[in-house]
């Protein structure tokens, strides 16, 4: 089974040495994704909808680039700094997944690599054949 590996071009993944997404076969696996804006900088810094919004967008792209798109998605894993601002983060989320409907998990955690991300998303896609 053939594999590709997907850059976003974020300065973290030579330092860590991750690629912000890897298919294998009909399978994508799109890794924590934080947001980090076209800049460099973190977008939106402050507003947990707003940084949803940005991961999703970084996401919906490294989708595109292997091959798929958000429509096969079929996890998301939300992890957010605190908790009480769930609902911010489920209303970006919702704007992209209310009619594809793929489980969900929100988690808090103490904290991320850059401490202005409020929330970081990942995905698990399993692309449908076309046609």
């Amino acid at each position: 089974m053939p594999r590709t590996l997907v850059s976003s071009g974020s300065y973290l993944e030579p330092q860590i040495g991750f690629s912000r997404a890897v298919r294998s076969g009909d399978f994508i696996a799109v890794a924590g994704t934080a947001p980090i804006g076209r800049d460099g900088k973190t977008d939106g810094i402050g507003d947990v909808y707003r940084q949803t919004v940005r991961c999703l967008e970084i996401i919906r792209k490294a989708l595109e680039d292997a091959g798929g798109a958000m429509e096969d998605v079929v996890r998301t894993r939300i992890m957010l700094t605190d908790a009480k601002t769930w609902k911010e983060a489920a209303r970006a989320h919702g704007e992209v997944f209310a009619d594809i409907r793929p489980v969900t998990t929100v988690v808090e955690v103490t904290g991320f690599v850059d401490p202005d991300w409020l929330v970081e998303l990942e995905v698990d896609a399993v692309c449908q054949p076309k046609g």
